[in-house]
């Protein structure tokens, strides 16, 4: 059977495939093009007695498969991203919302260096069992000999610690305790929004939402940094009162 696409026929919509043709169009298997088939992804193709043609639709639903499954869409995902547009929704509009939601919070600088290099920033404390704990914290990755700290400012707060006095293990351990409060935290943020706004998304216009999110980001950040900085000052207070009460009563 010849893999050269079939001549455009007038009234159809242009050139059409056999599916080994549409396949090597979209640059993927042909039995990944039918496991979408299966998956109700790609709409069945135009019958010409035994032979199935493709369209020119169907090659452009495959490579939008492929670029929302390269930002990170599972296939059910994609399944319900299709079917909203196949019912009339602008899906630029929904990825819109999608991008609103994915979009990330951090703006960190990672920064790589070799294991000595980092070790000569901690004199003393870099040994297997903190490299193996920080790594199970996910601040650094390992490539090799080469160690990427997900955030330079959070290197740099790190280092000023150590060199103040306290251990490097106390800190790792410290910051455990601080992702788990992080995470809570978010995780309180994440049903705020979903209970209060994203459930209503059926009665709102997609675009207003889409807004809607994006000015809420920087809400939450300053809500955050702000309810920190307030605590810390409690805390400071309250640990100054102690310090000065032991030393007024020696």
């Amino acid at each position: 059977m010849s893999e050269e696409p079939t001549d455009d026929r007038p009234g159809d919509g242009g050139r059409e495939y056999r599916i080994g043709e549409l396949a090597s169009a979209a640059g993927v298997p042909v039995r990944t093009l039918r496991y979408y088939q299966e998956r109700k992804l790609l709409p069945p193709p135009r019958r010409e007695g035994r032979i199935g043609l493709y369209s020119a639709d169907h090659l452009a639903r495959l490579r939008m498969i492929g670029n929302l499954l390269e930002r990170g869409h599972t296939l059910e995902g994609i399944r319900e991203l299709l079917s909203a547009w196949e019912q009339g929704r602008d899906i630029g509009t929904v990825l819109g919302v999608e991008k609103a939601v994915t979009t990330p919070w951090s703006n960190e600088v990672p920064v790589t260096m070799t294991l000595d290099e980092l070790a000569a920033l901690f004199p003393g404390e870099v040994g297997p069992e903190s490299v193996e704990r920080a790594v199970a914290l996910g601040h650094i990755e390992l490539d090799g000999d080469r160690v990427t700290h997900w955030s330079r400012r959070q290197l740099d707060a790190t280092i000023a610690l150590v060199r103040a006095g306290v251990p490097l293990d106390a800190v790792l351990s410290a910051g455990l305790e601080l992702q788990r409060s992080m995470d809570d935290l978010a995780a309180m943020f994440v049903r705020l929004i979903a209970t209060h706004i994203v459930a209503s998304i059926d009665d709102r216009d997609l675009g207003e939402l889409t807004e809607t999110l994006a000015r809420l980001r920087p809400g939450a950040q300053v809500t955050v940094e702000a309810g920190f900085a307030r605590a810390m000052d409690r805390q400071v207070r309250a640990a100054l009162d102690q310090l000065i009460g032991h030393l007024s009563n020696p």
